[in-house]
């Protein structure tokens, strides 16, 4: 391969990525939430910005500047600390909204992309390092998957995207998760949070009223299922769901709502959204048979 090729393979990468960034650019704002960094947002709908939750210090006075470089009031709408989102309202808005792409792949090129100044976006390049879920975030909340990024994530890129290279959105970035780690909540379950605290102003999270920890379930006790580790159950809060289910002390669940259940995590991750307030079958390992009973799962306060 000649050096002329080399130089234009690497031109066309380099412009593929340039042409990625102005893509997403239109739906790229910067957010004005807090006393220090301004931060970044996306525009997902005609007249709605998702940004991280972290960097709203406050419900009122809010502004969003965009990429024509207007200042526009924006109105709180609702925020879920557990993913470190939150939703503005702002009128007259009138921007194209950035398109959610994915499911990312360990490997993939990726950009960081943010509008932590009124000078215009700002990127950086990198890969998807990991994917991880479900994980349980600081403010002791728990979201299905993660990614990671080795992007560089400049201050006040929380709430701005995770591009692929044709500029479709992979990924809400924060550092507000885990310990300051850059991540992005991946865009399909970004804007299912988003709908949520559209509608309800928060997302709903849900309990079972019970103590549990995870246990091996030996081979002959699986009451023929395949699974290996289950969750034997040991306390009850007296009303609670599952008091009221019929759950008892030593029950060990394996599977809620037709999904299994193996460790404390799976379990928290199901209990959101629309399960809140509905009935679900929960499976139980009792006394070497399987039990099918019915909850109602509360919802937390």
């Amino acid at each position: 391969m000649t050096e002329d090729t080399n130089s234009e393979l690497l031109s066309g990468f380099s412009n593929q990525l340039a042409d990625a960034v102005e893509r997403v650019q239109a739906a790229l704002v910067l957010v004005n939430g807090r006393a220090r960094q301004a931060a970044s947002g996306v525009v997902i709908a005609a007249d709605l910005v998702l940004t991280a939750d972290h960097v709203l210090e406050r419900e009122e006075d809010l502004t969003i500047q965009t990429d024509d470089g207007r200042t526009l009031a924006a109105q709180f709408v609702g925020r879920d600390p557990a993913s470190d989102l939150a939703l503005l309202r702002v009128s007259g808005l009138n921007g194209a909204a950035a398109q959610a792409a994915g499911p990312a792949r360990v490997g993939q090129i990726v950009l960081a992309v943010g509008r932590p100044s009124p000078g215009g976006p700002m990127a950086s390049l990198g890969i998807v390092s990991a994917l991880a879920g479900p994980l349980r975030t600081r403010r002791g909340g728990m979201v299905e998957q993660i990614i990671q990024t080795d992007a560089t994530p400049y201050p006040g890129f929380s709430g701005g995207p995770l591009i692929d290279a044709q500029g479709g959105v992979l990924g809400i970035l924060t550092t507000g998760l885990i310990g300051g780690a850059t991540l992005a909540l991946p865009a399909a379950i970004a804007w299912r949070i988003a709908e949520t605290i559209g509608a309800h102003g928060f997302v709903k999270r849900g309990y079972l009223g019970i103590s549990s920890q995870p246990v091996h379930i030996p081979e002959g006790q699986r009451a023929g299922r395949a699974q290996e580790r289950g969750l034997l159950v040991v306390r009850v809060e007296p009303g609670s769901p599952s008091a009221q289910g019929g759950l008892l002390l030593g029950d060990i669940l394996v599977g809620l709502d037709d999904q299994v259940v193996g460790d404390t995590d799976e379990l928290q991750s199901l209990l959101v959204g629309e399960r809140v307030g509905k009935a679900v079958p929960v499976d139980v390992i009792r006394g070497g048979a399987l039990q099918t009973l019915t909850l109602t799962i509360g919802q937390r306060k």
